[in-house]
């Protein structure tokens, strides 16, 4: 295996700015600078982790190699965002706090898991998903 962990996730988004104050107010995420026009940068877990997510409108590198044609080459993707088990209420509660929708409690027994499920403005299906501890 040559991957130690995941350093960034990039979103296709139609506003730049009004995704990233969903993803700082409602999600939690703390932003890495300034948001502009083209980008906004967060960290997705401890900043010395260098965990990130981006938001970005517009194409992006090699874009014109994609086997997929124009329009089809980037599209919604379901993503899951780890919460401590004490955390959790606090976090659904959050977002439910700004009129977001939430979808859960789901339980995954087989990995002693809960989830919530929500979208962001673009379609995109987020999950707070947090391990339980043993029973």
């Amino acid at each position: 295996m040559f991957s130690t962990g995941l350093t960034e996730i990039v979103l296709i988004v139609k506003d730049v700015k009004a995704s990233a104050r969903f993803y700082q107010e409602v999600v939690g995420l703390l932003p890495q600078g300034e948001a502009d026009e083209q980008w906004a940068w967060f960290f997705a877990g401890k900043p010395e982790n260098l965990q990130r997510l981006a938001l970005h409108t517009g194409s992006l590198l090699f874009e014109e190699h994609s086997p997929l044609p124009v329009g089809e080459r980037w599209g919604r993707i379901h993503y899951a965002f780890f919460v401590p088990p004490d955390r959790l209420e606090e976090a659904v509660s959050h977002v439910r706090r700004h009129h977001v929708e939430m979808y859960g409690p789901v339980h995954f027994d087989w990995k002693n898991v809960v989830s919530y499920y929500f979208y962001d403005p673009d379609g995109n299906l987020l999950e707070f998903w947090s391990p339980q501890p043993p029973s």
